[in-house]
C-alpha cells in the first residue's frame, strides 16, 4: 500500500485533530490544506454536537462535519444541518426507563443537535452555562426526537458502566462512548460515525477504499471497520484505547505530536 492515497480524509477531533488546548496545530492545518487544495475533501467525524463546531470553524471553515457521533451532518461554512437521524421518543422512554429501573443512579441528558438538556442531578463537564444548555425533567427530554441521548454515572468504572448500557438496550440504539467518565453515548439505530461518513463519502463520489479515518476512541471503531473491511486505512493515535487500536490498520503518534499531519505527510 506504499503507492496509497485516499480520496476523502476523516478525522476525530478531541485526542486527535486537537491538542489537549483545544487548538490544531499549524503544522496539521498546512498538511490539511495541502491537501484539500489537490481537491481531497477533509471531513470532521466528531461526538461533539454542532453547537460545539463554532470554533473549529475559525481554522477549518469549509467541508461537511458528521456531529453526534454520526447522527447530524453540519456544513461548517453556512453552519446549517444537513442531515439528522434522530433518536425517536418511543424508544427513549422505553430504554430510559428500564436504565434507571437496572441502575437508579443513573442521569440523563440529550442533545438536540444546537440545544442540550439535562436532569437536575447530571453533572455536565463542560458549557454549564452556555446558551441553548437548560435544565429538564427526564419526561421534557424524551418528549421529542434527539439527535443523542446522554447516560452518566458518577461512580461506577467507565467500560463496566458502559458495558451494563449496551445490555439494557440492545438492538433499540447504538451504544458508544467517548469519554474517560462513566459516559454512554446513544443514538438511533445503526447510526455511528461510520453511517454518517459513508453519507459524506457518497456526495462526493467516494467509497471507503479510498478514505483514511483517524481516530482514538471507542466512537470511532465503526468507521475503522467501515474503512478497513474495504481496504481503505484506519489509524488510530499512539495514545489510543485498547478496542481502537485492535481495530486499527495503522497507528500513528498522539495528538500533541501531530499525529494526523506526520501520517498525511507519509503518504
Amino acid at each position: 500500500m506504499s503507492d496509497w492515497r485516499p480520496r476523502l480524509i476523516a478525522s476525530d477531533m478531541d485526542g486527535t485533530l486537537l491538542r489537549g488546548d483545544d487548538t490544531v496545530s499549524e503544522a496539521t492545518v498546512t498538511e490539511l490544506e495541502r491537501w484539500r487544495g489537490g481537491g481531497v475533501p477533509v471531513v470532521l467525524a466528531t461526538g461533539r454536537p454542532p453547537r460545539w463546531m463554532v470554533r473549529i470553524r475559525e481554522v477549518l471553515r469549509y467541508g461537511t462535519a458528521v456531529c453526534c457521533n454520526g447522527a447530524v451532518l453540519l456544513d461548517l461554512a453556512g453552519f446549517e444541518i444537513l442531515d439528522e437521524d434522530a433518536l425517536e421518543p418511543a424508544v427513549l422512554q422505553e430504554v430510559t426507563a428500564e436504565l434507571r429501573r437496572y441502575q437508579p443512579d443513573i442521569w440523563f441528558a440529550v442533545e438536540y443537535g444546537l440545544e442540550f438538556r439535562h436532569e437536575p442531578v447530571y453533572q455536565p463537564r463542560w458549557d454549564v452555562d452556555a446558551p441553548g444548555v437548560a435544565v429538564a425533567t427526564l419526561e421534557e427530554m424524551v418528549s421529542a426526537p434527539v439527535a443523542k441521548l446522554l447516560a452518566r454515572h458518577e461512580s461506577l468504572p467507565r467500560d463496566e458502566f458502559v458495558a451494563l448500557v449496551e445490555d439494557v438496550v440492545g438492538d433499540r440504539a447504538t451504544v458508544t462512548n467517548s469519554s474517560s467518565d462513566a459516559l454512554a453515548e446513544i443514538s438511533a439505530p445503526g447510526v455511528t460515525k461510520a453511517s454518517g461518513l459513508a453519507k459524506v463519502a457518497a456526495r462526493h463520489g467516494v467509497g471507503p477504499e479510498d478514505v483514511v479515518v483517524f481516530g482514538d476512541m471507542p466512537n470511532d471503531i465503526a468507521a475503522f471497520d467501515w474503512v478497513r473491511a474495504a481496504g481503505g486505512r484506519a489509524v488510530a493515535m499512539a495514545h489510543a484505547h485498547p478496542d481502537l487500536l485492535a481495530a486499527a490498520t495503522d497507528v500513528t503518534g498522539t495528538n500533541e505530536d501531530d499525529g494526523v499531519a506526520a501520517f498525511l505527510a507519509s503518504l
